[in-house]
């Protein structure tokens, strides 16, 4: 056996057999050119990947289209679907003008990188979709983002079906999305149309329906839910909105005859995603059920229009807070009476339906009692003990600031009497236009069954104002660093409305509150203001 020796002067052998064997045994096709470019060389793997050349084969002219554009252009690499193959080409120079060929089969190379980009791809749009639907609140928002989530991404037209809200919804109705119209569309749909598309009336009880062609069903079927001109369809999807009671409608997913079916990865897509969609749903429902109780308890808690009481000013001013699902507890009641009246202002402790209930008792009990009590220290000690007569007293730990006063014409302006439960001391607006404070003091009602309260008394001449608030008021909080109103600017206010009626020196404070807050959320806010009336 003869030998060759490598630049590094390891000898080589010249065997011609056992080159041979090397290099069918490799992974990877070779193939050799001479200075003509014709094949000299061809291993076992070029045999099996590249059967239309052999030795003699001029490469320039091969069969291989993409290996032909390599060798003419003078390129050192390409790519080629052959034989439904994945192919990689390198070339590298030899000794003289001669060339080798170096191609792989990246087939599966190929279709593990197309795999993890398609998955990507999917996590990608179910986060988005998740994002999405996360941010919609309401029913409508949520058919929305299904539907034009889905498309192009799942398919050319997405039509989401709820199931009716109630009885008063005989018929469901349908909101359609299709790639290239400019918005979303949406319809009632006809009696017969669960019964004739596929697998919609599985989606509706909840059940999963495979994908399928629309075949020779009469297109009028399906008409109704597809955009004009959009012909016959391919294949069609249904796919439960699933939420924890159950279905809670059905999201329709269909494809152009052109557009390849739905495969097992993307019905288990589609699948997800409906499922994401139908909890949004149910959640959705859920916030719109929480928000129609807050907006009927918050109406059932607005103060009532004020009675006229003779010889007495008044105006009460509200604003509830900004979230309406955080119910409030800030009120004012007038109970009028021979004498003059009575009058009640307080904040209950909490947010909620907690509060509006203890909100709404305080009120009843108030309405109640007055028919037997009108003294006010009196009348608040009757309220305490009334809260915690309640059956649920002793696990609510609740409570409500109040100030209970009594309001008595005299000869010249009115006589006020005020019993105190924590609350921030009312302000007494003179006619020009000192503000003082008139300390009340007393614990919260509802706080303790041995609490102490405190009175006082404070005479308003004509032109005098007496203001009683919430710290709704003075706590609201502005854009800038969240610095609250402060009784300063409170104070601020009154002096510049100083000498004004009840009804605009309230309307002052609450321009002023609102254009302090700046459209910021804020606290419940509530004002009684009450003053002497001129003399006739």
């Amino acid at each position: 056996m003869t030998t060759t020796r490598q630049p590094g002067g390891t000898p080589l052998p010249a065997d011609e057999r056992l080159a041979r064997e090397l290099l069918d045994g490799l992974a990877e096709a070779v193939l050799t050119t001479d200075e003509a470019g014709l094949v000299t060389l061809v291993n076992a793997m070029a045999t099996e990947l590249l059967p239309e050349i052999d030795a003699g084969t001029e490469l320039a002219r091969c069969p291989v289209a993409a290996l032909t554009r390599a060798v003419t252009s003078g390129a050192d690499r390409f790519d080629a679907d052959h034989h439904g193959r994945r192919l990689r080409g390198v070339r590298r120079q030899l000794a003289g003008s001669r060339y080798a060929w170096y191609i792989r089969d990246v087939t599966e190379e190929h279709d593990r990188a197309d795999a993890l980009r398609a998955e990507r791809s999917r996590t990608a749009f179910l986060a988005q979709a998740g994002s999405r639907l996360a941010l919609a609140l309401h029913r409508d928002q949520v058919l929305l983002a299904a539907t034009t989530l889905a498309v192009p991404y799942l398919a050319d037209v997405a039509v989401a079906l709820p199931r009716p809200a109630g009885p008063a919804e005989p018929h469901a109705r349908w909101i359609r999305y299709a790639d290239g119209e400019p918005a979303p569309v949406t319809g009632l749909a006809g009696p017969a149309l669960t019964s004739t598309v596929p697998g919609l009336a599985e989606a509706l009880a909840g059940e999963l329906a495979e994908s399928g062609p629309w075949l020779d069903a009469p297109l009028a079927d399906l008409a109704t839910l597809l955009p004009p001109g959009f012909g016959p369809p391919g294949t069609v999807l249904a796919s439960p909105l699933l939420s924890a009671s159950g279905s809670a409608g059905a999201l329709l997913l269909i494809r152009r005859p052109e557009r390849a079916g739905f495969d097992p990865r993307e019905v288990e897509l589609a699948r997800e995603f409906a499922a994401r969609a139908g909890a949004a749903l149910a959640t959705a429902d859920l916030h719109g059920e929480q928000a129609h109780l807050a907006r009927v308890l918050q109406t059932s808690l607005l103060p009532p229009e004020l009675p006229v009481v003779p010889g007495v000013t008044m105006a009460g001013g509200y604003r509830a807070a900004g979230d309406t699902l955080r119910i409030g507890g800030d009120f004012y009641e007038v109970f009028p009476h021979p004498r003059g009246a009575l009058f009640a202002l307080g904040d209950v402790c909490g947010k909620g339906v907690g509060a509006a209930v203890l909100t709404g008792r305080v009120r009843q009990s108030l309405q109640t009692l007055r028919l037997v009590e009108q003294r006010p220290l009196e009348l608040i000690h009757l309220l305490n003990q009334a809260l915690f007569d309640a059956p649920d007293a002793a696990r609510r730990s609740q409570f409500t600031t109040l100030l209970l006063g009594s309001l008595a014409r005299g000869p010249a302006g009115l006589d006020v009497q005020i019993a105190g439960g924590g609350h921030p001391a009312p302000l007494l607006v003179t006619a020009d236009g000192t503000v003082t404070p008139v300390p009340v003091g007393g614990m919260p009602v509802g706080a303790l069954t041995a609490a102490r309260f405190a009175e006082t008394r404070v005479h308003l001449d004509p032109g005098d104002l007496l203001l009683a608030y919430t710290d709704g008021v003075t706590e609201a909080r502005g854009p800038r660093d969240a610095v609250m109103f402060g009784e300063a600017r409170l104070r601020a206010a009154l002096v510049s409305a100083a000498g004004q009626p009840p009804a605009a020196l309230i309307d002052r404070v609450l321009r002023a509150v609102d254009d302090w807050l700046d459209g910021q959320a804020h606290d419940d806010i509530a004002m009684l203001a009450v003053a002497a009336s001129a003399p006739a």
